[in-house]
């Protein structure tokens, strides 16, 4: 199913939770319940789920973020913390990173995870929303966004909060699922997602509903196009988007003139 826009399920007052409308103001309650449930198992999951190729999606993502010496990077739904361990590494001492996530109990497992593994010296970790950052206005140099885009209620609201937040000459990425560019991909991707996932999510959390929540936010995100659209109207410029796996995910990429 194809979103237009980010609110447009059936009227301004609902949104969507997967394939279930809800109440606007009951989807982030409802995605956070799904998140405290898995977040102590999100890793293992993350590898099962992908068969490890979710490391090389964030590599690139990494790669194309042009993050040096001294910047100021934003991981917004930041998790367990991948992308920001790569961050910190790029911005040495003199930069800085910020661990954003919306949901405690991700926020508290990205935490640990880094200081255990010896980083936290140029991290801050904050609990955040996307759609109202609490940030400076033109302060990062990078914000990124790694499978987090799909869970937000407004989506529109959010990116404008990120594009907010941006230096000009800053730079958005946007790693997320997307939608297969060849049919009969998409179809052996239909049938994984709706009945392996929430199996390995049975198997591996004793939670199948959050893994079904999964394979259901997926199809209703935004498709490529779309969401390249929606970055050039929140004021993006040079947008642009790189499949990967055949188009199962794409990274969004945009800058702030």
């Amino acid at each position: 199913m194809k979103e237009t826009q980010a609110n447009n399920d059936t009227n301004q007052n609902t949104t969507h939770f997967g394939f279930e409308n809800v109440n606007v103001e009951e989807k982030a309650g409802k995605v956070a319940d799904v998140f405290h449930s898995v977040a102590a198992k999100y890793d293992i999951m993350n590898d099962l789920m992908s068969f490890g190729i979710h490391r090389l999606w964030k590599r690139l993502t990494i790669e194309s973020s042009g993050v040096r010496s001294g910047h100021k990077v934003l991981d917004i739904a930041g998790g367990t913390g991948d992308l920001t361990m790569q961050f910190s590494k790029r911005v040495g001492d003199q930069g800085k990173v910020v661990l954003a996530d919306i949901n405690a109990s991700m926020l508290n497992v990205g935490r640990d995870r880094l200081l255990d593994k010896g980083y936290g010296s140029n991290i801050e970790f904050v609990q955040a929303n996307a759609e109202c950052l609490p940030f400076p206005d033109n302060y990062f140099n990078a914000v990124s966004i790694a499978f987090g885009l799909r869970n937000v209620t407004d989506k529109d609201k959010a990116i404008r909060s990120m594009f907010r937040v941006l230096k000009p000459g800053g730079r958005l990425l946007i790693l997320e699922f997307s939608k297969p560019t060849n049919t009969v991909l998409s179809d052996v991707y239909d049938k994984y997602s709706f009945t392996a996932l929430p199996m390995m999510g049975k198997l591996i959390t004793n939670d199948s509903e959050s893994y079904k929540y999964l394979a259901e936010s997926i199809r209703m995100h935004p498709d490529q196009e779309t969401l390249k659209g929606m970055m050039d109207e929140a004021g993006f410029v040079n947008t642009r988007y790189q499949n990967m796996t055949g188009g199962i995910v794409a990274l969004h990429t945009g800058v702030k003139a």
